[in-house]
């Protein structure tokens, strides 16, 4: 059974066996709430070293914690994975798929606002606190080495420069051609809102690199789609040629 992982901010001295750390009252509350004594094992995320650590002391306030010994395990994919997600209509469709994004290993998030957006700038900012608390959760209920960036958001042209080995767009009517073959470099995705991505912007990204795929011969709603790619890819990635 894993134990539970926080993530918090390295302390100024240097990572060691036996180094006491206090974790803040937020911490706290959350090992109380699980229930958790002292002497209990955890493990912690500090920058992008993970621990296995002891509970030294807790009380609503503040927790104290003993690191034990650093953790070797490797989570993170062997290639960036750049997710490109467009900004929806309903921006509830992000607090639904941005923890499977994250699980599944994107390295980075990147919001794209595509003609069918409906973008609204200030709704979108008002959203960015939540998403990114989302986003912290997803990393310690994994155990993912690493927090991926949440970008800001960026108009769907910008996807005409991305600098990427891979690119691969996701479209309903990319049917009777065979999805690209999947190499050991970075990789950027992305897909349409509700509605998809129209026409003119299909053309746009690909006659600046992006390459077609499809997910299936039936119609994927917005939501469905980032993890039904991420899953593809990872499946891809665990087989034995891609494995380090």
């Amino acid at each position: 059974m894993s134990l539970p992982r926080f993530i918090v901010p390295a302390p100024a001295s240097p990572l060691s066996e036996n180094l006491v750390m206090t974790l803040d009252a937020v911490v706290a509350r959350h090992l109380i709430a699980l229930r958790m004594r002292p002497g209990a094992a955890l493990e912690l995320l500090l920058g992008e070293e993970a621990w296995k650590a002891d509970l030294a002391e807790l009380a609503k306030e503040r927790a104290l914690v003993r690191l034990v010994a650093p953790l070797t395990e490797r989570r993170e994919p062997p290639v960036a994975l750049h997710a490109c997600l467009p900004l929806t209509a309903q921006l509830s469709l992000w607090d639904d798929w941005l923890p499977g994004v994250v699980e599944l290993g994107a390295t980075l998030i990147q919001p794209v606002i595509y003609a069918r957006s409906e973008y609204d700038a200030k709704r979108t900012a008002a959203k960015r606190e939540r998403w990114e608390r989302l986003i912290l959760a997803a990393c310690e209920q994994s155990h993912r080495n690493r927090v991926p960036s949440l970008a800001e958001p960026v108009p769907f042209q910008a996807l005409t420069t991305w600098e990427a080995s891979q690119k691969w767009v996701a479209y309903e009517c990319a049917q009777g051609e065979s999805n690209p073959v999947l190499r050991l470099e970075s990789l950027a995705f992305t897909h349409g809102p509700e509605g998809g991505i129209a026409q003119e912007e299909f053309q746009a990204l690909q006659a600046s690199g992006w390459q077609s795929l499809t997910l299936g011969r039936s119609i994927l709603r917005a939501v469905t789609c980032p993890a039904a790619m991420l899953g593809a890819i990872q499946y891809e990635l665990g087989k034995g040629e891609f494995r380090l």
